[in-house]
């Protein structure tokens, strides 16, 4: 027997359609069901990566006494809150403000109208981890509704309406001060973990906008920074959070030492953190940095991108049945033992701390790869050159990843989302021109182009799904959010930069123009996250959030001033910079209240304080290649560089504010190899050499 959810497109749902319960998908028809029979809602949030939705799934949701229970008292609704993060972000306000956490898999009871009066994430079957037992929260809950009615109905009226002034920031405006970002890098100070690296304690998340934030600030100077960048990008890359074999970084880490993870890995985690150590190796001047940033490449190439049609898939899972806890990934002795011998046994042991008792607690056997010597400890040790030991090193990895590809893998989302592919075409141009890797550049292009393909219509705007992970599976169309148009902007820009092919500026535009028609608020300024009238006002929905705090992808409404900004400094239209401004003083009143959480708005703080700084290099010859590297090189949020060849350098082909300023310079018709700094739209003369091209940027991006 199969449930509703057969009829879906999503992995989670129809991953739930062999269950007893009666499920239904997020729709009118469920909120019709549930007021035409007088039955509170009960509302599933979970994922298909989702380590803990599974477990509940087995533990509840495929019990059939739980089931009967629920298909009785209930109306029951599951939502992907990858397919729909607009339902998910506001059940989990609710929840936050319910229960002081969030989370999922979230659990939410509702009215039949959808205003939420209980919840809390997972519920074990019976009394157990100090949580109450799910069986009887039911009853409970069911008891109420009917028998404590007035009470539920008011409980439900007081939280929409906490919810409502917790999401639209009402009233808290003020003028915007640049000194938000210095209250941000010293939220960071104060909370960086000088021994493991990182912010703040177990369990412990990356914080990609605040890295990125105070990458800029210790490249204008502020050199104390150093140890808090360096800590937390080397002690992230080095511990069992990040895949020593196959590259990538799973979640998080459940421990304040970043060495044991949760396992699943996300596409917009890899994105953010490979801009964080691309940019890390500009900042730093790092090599490691470069080869995680390349090795994250290498992971996302193979396992997380359509590479036949272009496109970045949404996740892997952290296991392969609920009986393993990352078992895929992780090692006994006696598995290495039957991959390596000899020497390659005894370099990885040393190097990844492989013993016969490991750190999962659910098999005690089981080692989390994570470095714990260097190469010239081992070297050392066993009495070798660092070089022999590198080389033994690198022959054990791939004979470990061979090994381990021939283990059951755990299942890949192949959803192509348009928010996060943004963030991934992004990231992968950012990388291909600082580290000069044109397959990347080539990818990424045809991902960025697969989406203006696939998700933009002219009359529409963007769609949030590009393709289903299941080609079986029915179509359904998802309405664009804030992030999917505000991410994609800025992939068109980063795009047009590393191209200089005016259409995806031209795209750029549009989708920004798109972007302000359907979700920014004319009247208190800022974005909303849905366009009004789009989604309709089913349960929560009828709230209005502006997304503030990034959790965990970048925010929407900063990542929307930044689209807007970078814009502005090609067109220098008074509309861009105006609604970028509007937006960050929304938040100006509380912004420093956020610290790191609120590292996009301080990324948006930056391009809006500061002056942009635009390199246009023309022309195409080895000394054009070397202006364009000499320009990229250093690092700064402010900072862009377009390589235009001599033949498109008319107004034509080039977007205003670079048709008002370069596109009748002398270098020009003299077909002469040249780089131009244009800042505040205001161009310095032309420069013909690489190290005066370095000077002249050092001195621009310092002054402040």
């Amino acid at each position: 027997m199969e449930n509703l959810l057969a009829g879906e497109a999503s992995a989670y749902l129809r991953s739930a359609a062999h269950q007893p319960v009666h499920w239904l998908p997020w729709g009118d028809a469920a909120f019709a069901r549930a007021r035409a029979e007088d039955k509170p809602i009960l509302l599933d949030i979970g994922a298909v990566w989702c380590h803990w939705c599974h477990v509940m799934d087995r533990e509840s949701y495929e019990n059939p006494k739980l089931a009967e229970l629920i298909n009785e008292k209930f109306v029951a609704i599951k939502v992907d809150r990858d397919e729909r993060p607009d339902v998910d972000s506001r059940y989990q306000a609710a929840v936050q403000a319910i229960s002081g956490q969030g989370g999922w898999p979230l659990t939410v009871f509702l009215t039949p109208e959808g205003k939420p009066f209980y919840g809390g994430t997972y519920f074990p079957p019976a009394d157990h981890y100090g949580r109450p037992g799910f069986e009887r929260v039911l009853l409970a809950i069911a008891d109420a509704f009917h028998n404590k009615h007035d009470e539920v109905k008011q409980s439900a009226e007081q939280l929409l309406s906490v919810m409502s002034q917790a999401e639209t920031f009402a009233g808290r405006s003020k003028d915007f001060s640049p000194a938000v970002v210095d209250a941000i890098v010293r939220s960071a100070e104060k909370m960086y973990d000088a021994q493991n690296g990182g912010f703040g304690s177990a369990p412990k998340f990356p914080h990609p906008a605040a890295v990125e934030l105070l990458l800029d600030r210790y490249a204008r100077g502020e050199t104390k920074l150093r140890d808090i960048l360096m800590g937390t990008l080397v002690r992230m890359a080095q511990g069992g959070v990040y895949d020593q074999i196959a590259g990538g970084f799973h979640r998080y880490s459940v421990d304040a030492q970043w060495i044991v993870p949760h396992f699943e890995k996300m596409s917009y985690d890899n994105s953010e953190l490979l801009k964080n150590y691309v940019h890390g190796y500009q900042a730093l001047n790092e090599p490691f940095f470069a080869a995680v940033a390349q090795d994250i490449i290498r992971w996302m190439d193979a396992w997380l991108s359509d590479r036949e049609r272009g496109g970045f898939y949404g996740s892997q899972d952290a296991d392969i049945s609920l009986d393993d806890d990352g078992d895929h990934f992780t090692w006994t002795l006696a598995e290495a033992q039957e991959v390596l011998r000899g020497d390659e046994l005894a370099v990885a042991a040393l190097r990844y701390d492989i013993n016969e008792t490991g750190e999962m607690h659910h098999n005690p056997a089981k080692n989390v790869l994570y470095v714990d010597a260097s190469l010239d400890q081992i070297a050392e040790k066993l009495a070798k050159t660092r070089e022999q030991v590198a080389e033994i090193l690198e022959r054990a990895k791939q004979k470990m990843y061979e090994a381990r590809t021939k283990r059951p893998i755990p299942y890949i989302d192949k959803t192509v989302y348009t928010n996060w592919n943004a963030l991934c075409i992004s990231a992968y141009l950012g990388a291909s021109r600082i580290l000069m890797l044109d397959d990347a550049k080539h990818f990424a292009l045809r991902s960025l182009d697969r989406i203006l393909a696939e998700a933009w219509s002219n009359s529409g705007g963007l769609a949030h799904v590009v393709a289903y992970s299941d080609p079986a599976a029915p179509k359904r169309h998802v309405p664009g959010m804030l992030d999917d148009h505000a991410f994609t902007v800025s992939a068109c820009l980063d795009a047009y930069e590393a191209t200089a092919d005016l259409s995806y500026f031209n795209f750029a535009r549009k989708i920004a123009g798109r972007m302000v028609e359907k979700f920014f608020d004319p009247v208190g300024g800022g974005f909303f996250d849905t366009a009004t009238g789009e989604q309709g006002a089913l349960g929560a929905l009828s709230t209005r959030r502006k997304p503030f705090q990034d959790s965990p992808t970048p925010a929407g409404d900063p990542a929307a001033a930044i689209a807007l900004l970078r814009l502005h400094a090609y067109t220098n239209e008074a509309s861009d910079r105006d609604n970028a401004e509007a937006t960050l003083e929304v938040f100006a009143g509380i912004a420093e209240q956020y610290g790191i959480f609120a590292g996009t708005y301080g990324v948006a703080s930056v391009l809006f304080s500061e002056p942009h700084t635009l390199v246009v290099v023309i022309g195409e010859d080895q000394r054009a290649l070397e202006l364009e590297a000499a320009a990229l090189a250093p690092f700064a949020l402010n900072k862009s560089v377009v390589r235009i060849a001599h033949n498109e350098v008319v107004p034509q082909n080039l977007p205003p504010a670079l048709a008002e300023t370069v596109a009748n310079l002398p270098a020009v018709k003299e077909s002469r190899s040249v780089a131009v700094v244009c800042s505040n739209f205001t161009c310095r003369p032309p420069i013909g050499e690489p190290d005066e091209l370095e000077r002249v940027l050092r001195e621009t991006l310092a002054s402040r």
